[in-house]
């Protein structure tokens, strides 16, 4: 197994762009007052600039640094480019995210007449020969010690763990190590004097689950063995369709959230019918002055792409489930995805009423002819709130 994390991406994209920006601190990110960091490169690292920090606090960190609104657009292209070099190698990628993927490379090795290193080193220069930016690999016989090992050797590197070596190099790692140990459950492990991973493996499975229930002792157990079956899956089936904004300011006004739902439900649903989806289950997501950030969700009897239906979930779910307080960012989202024509539509006594869909499917047609803006809610044509119009990351 490989796991392949490019380093910095956004940011390395950028310097790609902006080969002056070499030897500077950069900063991508949201550059308004309500911004947030996305990606900073090595050099503003060292001052302290972390993904999902906010751009305020990141200027106080390193106020001499370059800060760059994102270009979402170039990124999605450079990540198109090599996941291509990826799949030249083997068929077996699964995608994580624009920047890292897991390859399956063992039917690969005698194609190529490399080792599983020799793999990793290809994919390397073969990236940076393509795109001008560096990547780095963990190489492991399951996919947990391959990702555990390209975070050791960021950036610019390569670590390989060997199948015969795989206690040796786990066993010294603390618990935060291991994939499923957060704060809380670290906290809780260390407690107990449970601090490493070879404490982990050490203990018996039957004390282990009193501490913090079956389920995760005996997954933190078969990883502190060096054990994980997941197989790299290339099939990608999207697993939720959703919009979020942050505004500028925050925000009390219960009918200005709603109208943002609105328009979020509408770019939503949208999207649900260009990809020939529907779905079960209607979610929201509310992140508060504070940075608290809460969700609620509700489960519809049908699967529906129809703005209408997840407009009006998403806005019971705000009035009987969120609590009044300055609102930072909401966003929607669609989840239980099926495929329109995967199950015939069925009739229900309590389904919503018809023509929503067929209205909607036509203004789709309208706006792929005219634009987006040449149909739109009415409630929507009315001024619009501020907004960052960036992806707000979740907090570290």
């Amino acid at each position: 197994m490989l796991h392949v994390d490019m380093d910095a991406f956004y940011a390395s994209v950028e310097i790609r762009e902006r080969p002056e920006l070499a030897s500077v601190p950069v900063v991508v990110g949201g550059v308004g007052g309500r911004g947030v960091v996305c990606s900073a490169n090595y050099l503003a690292r060292e001052y302290g600039v972390r993904s999902a920090m906010p751009t305020a606090h990141a200027r106080r960190l390193a106020p001499h640094a370059v800060f760059l609104p994102p270009q979402f657009s170039l990124y999605s292209e450079t990540s198109r480019g090599v996941m291509a070099i990826f799949r030249d190698i083997t068929p077996l990628v699964e995608p994580l995210s624009l920047d890292e993927a897991f390859l399956d490379v063992g039917g690969a090795l005698r194609r190529l007449g490399l080792t599983s290193a020799g793999v990793g080193e290809l994919v390397r220069e073969r990236v940076y020969e393509a795109h001008q930016i560096t990547c780095s690999v963990g190489v492991g016989p399951t996919k947990f010690l391959a990702k555990l090992a390209s975070g050791m050797c960021k950036p610019d590197g390569m670590m390989v763990v060997p199948r015969g070596a795989v206690l040796d190099f786990l066993h010294p790692l603390p618990v935060s190590a291991l994939w499923g140990v957060g704060a809380k459950t670290a906290a809780r492990l260390e407690q107990v004097g449970l601090e490493t991973v070879a404490d982990v493996a050490a203990t018996p499975l039957p004390r282990l689950r009193r501490m913090i229930g079956v389920a995760l002792a005996e997954h933190l157990h078969a990883l502190s063995q060096g054990h994980d079956d997941r197989k790299v899956v290339p099939e990608y089936r999207e697993k939720s369709v959703g919009a979020e904004e942050t505004f500028e300011v925050d925000h009390y006004d219960r009918s200005l959230l709603r109208r943002e739902l609105l328009r979020l439900a509408e770019r939503s649903a949208g999207s649900l019918r260009a990809k020939g989806l529907r779905g079960r289950t209607v979610s929201i997501k509310v992140r508060f002055s504070d940075f608290t950030t809460i969700t609620r969700s509700r489960t519809l009897s049908v699967p529906t792409d129809v703005t209408q239906e997840v407009y009006r979930t998403a806005a019971e779910l705000l009035e009987t489930q969120v609590p009044e307080g300055a609102v930072r960012l909401i966003g929607v989202r669609v989840e239980q995805l099926i495929e329109s024509d995967a199950d015939g539509e069925q009739l229900m006594f309590d389904a919503p009423e018809r023509g929503w869909r067929e209205a909607e499917q036509a203004a789709d047609q309208a706006r792929s002819r005219f634009g987006n803006l040449a149909i739109r809610p009415a409630s929507l044509l009315g001024a619009t709130p501020e907004r960052s119009g960036e992806f707000e990351p979740k907090p570290e």
